[in-house]
């Protein structure tokens, strides 16, 4: 059946105007950083201007720190989400490929500590990270964060090998393969879409996460999303340019990884809803 004119007209509205909702703010927050500051809270604002990198050039003088977190929240996001990836794929392979009933009530407990806000389980933990001395390190973070996805991650991992048929599994047993051999021959290959959709979302949050940082972290293990907020605190005043220039470099990575991994995240959220 073919979708009507009025219907077809409504839909692209709908796509556009979502499309303005997410796009816009991020534009204005780039468009901002190009600018001078005298211009940026111009009203009207100023559509044509001439760009500059001065608040780029300032960024770099007056906050080195910010570049050092950066490195900091690259190596606790690629940690996170490698720590992420082993785990999830083991434990989805075990919950697509065995049945009992201690499996079905780890998973249901899955989705219950998914449903726990952040902050219920972060006030308890931090004197046990004191005790262990993990506080302002990577590891602490990384284990949190990876921590904080498994059991989303694991449903979706689940529901990629779940469309793998068992005969492969049963060839390569035949073939003397054993569950490595399987999981590496067999699973990981034809599981790899699934791993990037479930690597995007531990990437994503771990390259913005703040309440994780902000109580678990003083300086060596600080990421950039708090020398954002230390940038709007600033005691001689907020300089909006290099803040918005700052914004910028931080959002554009992931912004960029995003959007070349879309597909497989569109594959990771419907996997399995589709039986074939």
């Amino acid at each position: 059946m073919r979708e009507s004119t009025p219907a077809r007209v409504l839909r692209y509205c709908g796509i556009l105007l979502v499309l303005v909702w997410s796009v816009f703010p991020i534009l204005l927050v780039v468009q901002a950083s190009l600018k001078p500051a005298a211009e940026i809270f111009a009203f009207p604002p100023r559509i044509l201007f001439v760009p500059t990198f001065d608040n780029y050039a300032r960024l770099w003088v007056a906050w080195p720190e910010f570049f050092d977190a950066l490195w900091n929240s690259l190596v606790i996001t690629l940690g996170a989400t490698l720590l992420t990836l082993v785990a999830t794929l083991l434990s989805g392979f075990v919950y697509a490929r065995y049945r009992s009933g201690a499996l079905a009530g780890s998973a249901f407990f899955l989705i219950f500590i998914r449903m726990l806000p952040p902050i219920v389980i972060t006030l308890p933990l931090f004197p046990i990270v004191n005790w262990l001395r993990l506080n302002d390190t990577h590891l602490v973070l990384i284990v949190l964060y990876a921590s904080f996805f498994v059991s989303l991650n694991t449903w979706i991992m689940k529901a990629f090998i779940d469309q793998i048929p068992r005969e492969l599994d049963e060839s390569a047993i035949i073939d003397g393969a054993n569950v490595v051999g399987i999981l590496r021959h067999v699973v990981l290959p034809l599981a790899l879409p699934g791993m990037i959709a479930a690597a995007t979302f531990v990437l994503v949050f771990s390259w913005n996460e703040f309440l994780f940082a902000f109580i678990f972290t003083t300086t060596e293990a600080k990421t950039a999303p708090l020398i954002l907020s230390e940038m709007l605190g600033a005691l001689d005043g907020v300089e909006w340019g290099v803040l918005f220039a700052a914004a910028t470099v931080q959002l554009l990575p992931i912004l960029i990884f995003v959007i070349a991994v879309q597909k497989f995240v569109i594959a990771g959220m419907t996997a399995g809803s589709v039986k074939g």
